[in-house]
């Protein structure tokens, strides 16, 4: 329990076991249920409940999760970072939550952060059972972030990379990576002022397991949702930081653009900016005044 309002719970995805936690309002259900997807290689320490509890306070229960081999969720080897078992484990997270009897199945949302919403788009555009979507300082396109990150830092990952597949091919144990460092360091990001960003969203007591097994960058590098954006039927919210760290938002506002029932808001701060006050509260109040609107949340 990470408040009184907050149960820690969890389900099954693929056989094995995805630590959850879940927030609902005060009163009587069933409640519409938001389901969060987190960043790259984050947890749930890592600033979720400042979400968790504003929505369940303006009417809106979450459902947070841990992705497998993250976190407090199952799955060898650890810090295995799966674009394809993330995707898995948050098709699961909706179909559990739409199982709970305070939750009400037809008024499901996803809201996703960073690599989460990346995660959030390509989930979206492949089912009819979400009634609405929000992403927030979203990585859209692997292929951008790879050209904003640099080919220095591409060419410094390479032998690490061709080292952890031949230890994977073997059955050896992996080559890890840290997820972020300095600039010029031996991390996946490297970009300036990302060490810190990262750093700054860890809750106190939580913790941030930094490493990532080195070829699993490559599938982030090769992976979009940009065309999935097209078959989102959800109204979605994208919120477009205008000083983006790890990405163009150009390509962000195409996203936006291209959905059917998208709708934009910018915001003047970069990839961590928004995961603190000023600008936290402006985008909560942005995303809870649009989640509240096509949830049905205080409708007569």
């Amino acid at each position: 329990m990470r408040s009184n309002s907050t149960e820690a719970i969890s389900f099954p995805s693929a056989g094995q076991r995805c630590a959850a936690w879940l927030t609902l309002p005060e009163g009587p259900g069933p409640h519409p249920v938001t389901v969060l997807a987190h960043g790259f290689g984050a947890n749930h320490t890592m600033a979720l409940s400042r979400y968790e509890q504003h929505f369940a306070a303006s009417g809106i229960g979450t459902l947070a999760f841990d992705y497998r081999h993250l976190g407090e969720s199952e799955g060898l080897p650890r810090q295995r970072l799966s674009l394809r078992r993330h995707r898995q484990d948050l098709s699961a997270a909706i179909d559990f939550v739409r199982t709970l009897p305070d939750a009400d199945a037809s008024r499901v949302a996803l809201w996703g952060t960073s690599l989460g919403a990346l995660h959030v788009l390509r989930v979206a555009s492949g089912r009819n059972d979400v009634a609405a979507v929000v992403v927030q300082c979203p990585i859209v396109s692997g292929p951008a972030t790879l050209h904003r990150i640099g080919p220095g830092a591409v060419l410094r990952l390479t032998p690490a990379i061709v080292n952890d597949t031949m230890r994977a091919a073997v059955g050896r144990g992996r080559r890890y990576i840290p997820i972020v460092g300095p600039p010029g360091s031996l991390a996946a990001v490297t970009v300036p002022g990302a060490e810190e960003g990262w750093d700054s969203t860890v809750d106190p007591g939580g913790g941030f397991d930094n490493r990532v097994a080195a070829a699993n960058t490559v599938g982030i590098a090769v992976t979009s949702a940009k065309r999935a954006a097209r078959r989102i039927a959800a109204p979605l919210l994208v919120c477009v930081s205008q000083r983006e760290t790890l990405i163009d938002p150009r390509h962000v506002e195409d996203v936006a653009r291209s959905a059917p029932l998208g709708e934009m808001r910018h915001y003047d701060g970069d990839h961590f900016e928004v995961y603190h006050r000023p600008l936290l509260d402006d985008l909560l109040a942005d995303q809870t005044t649009f989640l509240r609107r096509h949830l049905y949340v205080g409708s007569a």
